[in-house]
């Protein structure tokens, strides 16, 4: 009976006992700066060996390369390039996956430029041999240029091709329009044709977009895109091949049939989404107007858990990118002067 009674009790015990704690989630820490004296620097992209990285500066059409260390060196600026007075100029970058310097010395940019008198956002491919950018190709035009919502995000996604995202230049006709480059996400081989594959033959990949700015990949190979709003809503969207996400129609989720509605939004005061990066099938969302770091975790294909960091720490925030091989991003502020690039642990 002894026995028994002891068995009893034990089971008593562990069944009331409290739950271990979970642990604890992954979190970016406060930053170090990695450079100041910064001018607008809008995005940033590594080179495949993950010590260095290419960055641009929107006004001044300048690129950099950054060290891991911090050490910033200009390689060049883009030719052709011009400001919109307002989010046009040289926006977003691409280092090609395979660069090595030498037999493949591709870079590829987005930026507003005045080739053959006509002013419009476009695709260019330069070289760069390490040191310095050389011979510019467009290799995607069309693109309407206005004030603001000029896009700019260029990437290389997990299949090989480049994706680029196109604002509506103002003109909100364009984001339902198939024959418009204007209100997409364009997906396109680094010759500047259709990837293959593509849902409408051309080089549109998704339509119904207002200004997206942020594109990124979770370890799924699903695309996301951080897309900014206009009075109402911000949005995070989950992109799928051909499908259509709203813009004019919707701001914001609907229920109007065949609009996908977004994952997770925020009203404009709190976001303005500029770029995004994911690490560990975390989301990380840079903001503008709401100078703040978003950190959304991803449970497969919808948005969970969503906190702010460093709100009104370091103003605006623009570009956000992982460092190749850590936990860790580089987050870029965008307060017109005195910028800087700052580094943040996750952990």
């Amino acid at each position: 009976m002894g026995r028994k009674l002891l068995s009893l009790l034990l089971f008593a015990s562990l069944a009331t006992a409290t739950p271990a704690a979970a642990a604890p989630t992954a979190a970016p820490q406060p930053p170090t700066e990695l450079v100041t004296g910064l001018s607008l620097p809008w995005a940033t992209s590594f080179l495949p060996d993950g010590q260095s990285a290419l960055m641009t500066e929107r006004n001044s059409f300048r690129v950099s390369r950054v060290t891991l260390d911090g050490t910033r060196t200009t390689v060049g600026t883009v030719p052709n390039s011009v400001t919109t007075n307002g989010e046009g100029g040289l926006m977003g970058i691409a280092v090609s996956p395979t660069w090595n310097g030498t037999s493949d010395q591709a870079v590829y940019l987005f930026h507003t430029s005045t080739d053959g008198g006509q002013t419009q956002n476009r695709v260019v491919r330069m070289d760069f041999d390490g040191t310095t950018l050389s011979n510019r190709t467009v290799i995607v035009s069309g693109i309407r240029s206005n004030t603001f919502h000029n896009g700019g995000q260029l990437k290389f996604g997990p299949d090989g091709f480049l994706y680029a995202g196109t604002g509506d230049a103002q003109d909100t006709s364009t984001s339902q329009n198939d024959s418009s480059l204007n209100g997409k996400i364009l997906r396109f081989t680094t010759s500047g044709q259709p990837a293959p594959g593509n849902p409408f033959g051309t080089l549109v990949y998704s339509k119904g977009h207002r200004n997206p700015q942020g594109l990124a990949w979770d370890s799924a190979g699903r695309m996301w895109s951080a897309e900014l709003g206009d009075t109402q809503f911000d949005e995070l969207n989950l992109i799928v091949s051909g499908h259509n996400y709203g813009w004019p129609i919707c701001q914001g989720s609907c229920s109007t049939p065949g609009m996908d509605n977004p994952k997770r939004t925020w009203t404009t005061a709190e976001a303005s989404p500029s770029s995004l990066a994911i690490v560990d099938d975390t989301a990380y969302v840079a903001a503008l107007r709401g100078q703040r770091l978003w950190r959304v975790e991803l449970n497969g294909e919808n948005a969970g858990a969503t906190q702010a960091y460093f709100t009104n720490t370091f103003g605006r925030l623009r570009s956000i990118v992982q460092v190749p091989g850590a936990s860790a991003i580089w987050i870029s502020t965008s307060n017109t002067n005195g910028d800087k690039l700052l580094r943040s642990v996750i952990q």
